[in-house]
């Protein structure tokens, strides 16, 4: 990259995270109580982070051993597959790549691999240096920052429970906080699956892609603060809690972390497998139907294959999303040939789900659509959340039953945190988009 095409980057990058933060301006319950503070130092430090992790030497080698971790845990858990299941694992040539034998086991051996970690204390310590470092750079309550730093390595559903004693005391400035970070950031049960999503068969582009995916995760957590903390500014005074201290069942014993691990690991997977069954099937019912229907009778179906080199089949509901989407994906610094497809997999994230989203990216990448390298590093860190329309479900039902009080403040919240977490994921790429 010549001096010329980086300063281009660095502009589309600087523009797109202005418009984000114009939005979560215009988006603001109370434009007024912005704290401008906080957002210049949460940018800060997702910049930090951003660079720390990716430009210097000695933090860039440690963040190469921790992905080379992860990408160990899909040999590992390939190990396991393979005994039970036997040549469905290995013999590609008949079978393909079955999704079902071959990344929802990793699902479930993280899961109960989680759980040791979290069993022994490391995963605690991990999480509380990271919430010390947020609470007093941002200036955030001890309950938000370990929810945030939470997110980051364990997931919506689960992080809420590691702060349950304060939720029923959580202002709805907070309540968005934590919310936000769910949306803005991925779990740790299927953070691997990405990876082999991803990375395939490769170990290099596993280990590749690990790095990536981790940095993403931990760069949207202050990113995820910026955008809750401008659309719900804090308003309300409130002696500001120091206290960190965790809560979660660890188990009783080694082998109960494992089993509960284990369990909380099956039940994902069947969740995300009959998810991915069923939005495929109706995303391909959508897609016949438009193309059957409107694309036939226009001509437009011709028309939009030769236009995308064959990119679309035709007026489908991807091609819809792509078109929607795509200033998104220009804004975010997408090469222009690839716009429509990158904002085929956002639109497909936002209305679906982000697995559904990585899944599509590698059946374009299998099917021979070649991506410009910087397109997929900026859908790789733009599809790193849970923001989607049914994760305001989930948050919904999760923190509702560990804090009934706060139910109807979470239905009011429930939107504004879909977009706190898109906004929040979305900056990331874009700084993702200039630095990498």
């Amino acid at each position: 990259m010549n001096q010329m095409e980086w300063w281009l980057d660095l502009g589309r990058g600087m523009l797109g995270i202005a418009v984000l933060l114009a939005l979560g301006f215009l988006l603001s319950r109370n434009r007024k109580a912005i704290n401008w503070a906080l957002v210049t130092k949460g940018m800060l430090l997702q910049l930090v982070i951003a660079i720390a992790i990716l430009k210097v030497p000695v933090i860039n080698v440690i963040f190469d051993y921790i992905a080379k971790f992860f990408q160990s845990v899909l040999t590992f858990s390939s190990a396991g597959a393979k005994f039970l299941f036997g040549n469905i694992i290995t013999d590609l040539n008949t079978f393909g790549y079955i999704f079902a034998f071959q990344v929802l086991p990793t699902i479930v051996f993280f899961s109960a691999l989680s759980a040791i970690l979290y069993y022994f204390g490391i995963l605690q310590k991990i999480i509380f240096g990271m919430a010390w470092v947020m609470k007093r750079t941002l200036h955030l309550s001890g309950s938000e920052s370990l929810a945030a730093a939470a997110n980051v390595f364990i997931g919506q559903t689960e992080a809420p429970l590691v702060i349950k004693p304060y939720l029923e005391g959580m202002t709805r400035s907070e309540l968005l906080c934590l919310m936000t970070g769910g949306m803005a950031t991925i779990a740790g049960g299927v953070f691997a699956a990405y990876i082999g999503f991803l990375g395939g068969d490769d170990p290099v582009m596993q280990q590749y892609f690990a790095k990536h995916l981790l940095t993403a995760s931990i760069m949207s957590a202050p990113a995820a603060v910026v955008a809750s903390k401008m659309l719900f500014p804090e308003v309300r005074e409130k002696a500001l809690d120091e206290q960190m201290q965790m809560s979660g069942d660890v188990g009783d014993n080694l082998l109960d972390a494992i089993s509960r691990g284990t369990t909380d690991g099956l039940r994902l997977a069947i969740n995300v497998g009959a998810m991915l069954l069923v939005f495929t099937a109706l995303i391909y019912m959508a897609n016949e139907i438009l193309a059957g229907s409107i694309g036939e009778w226009t001509g437009w179906n011709t028309r939009i294959v030769e236009a995308t080199g064959g990119r679309f089949e035709g007026f489908t509901f991807t091609y819809l999303l792509g078109l929607l989407f795509a200033p998104v994906a220009w804004i975010l610094g997408t090469p222009s040939q690839d716009i429509l497809v990158i904002g085929q997999l956002l639109g497909q994230k936002t209305v679906l789900n982000e697995f559904f989203a990585y899944a599509e990216l590698k059946a374009l990448r299998d099917t021979g659509i070649q991506l410009d390298p910087k397109s997929l590093i900026i859908a790789t860190y733009a599809l790193c959340g849970f923001s989607n329309f049914a994760s305001i479900g989930i948050q919904i039902g999760g923190i509702g039953v560990l804090a009934p009080g706060q139910r109807k403040a979470l239905t009011e919240l429930g939107l504004l945190a879909l977009v706190g977490g898109t906004i929040a994921c979305f900056m990331t790429a874009c700084l993702a988009g200039f630095l990498v």
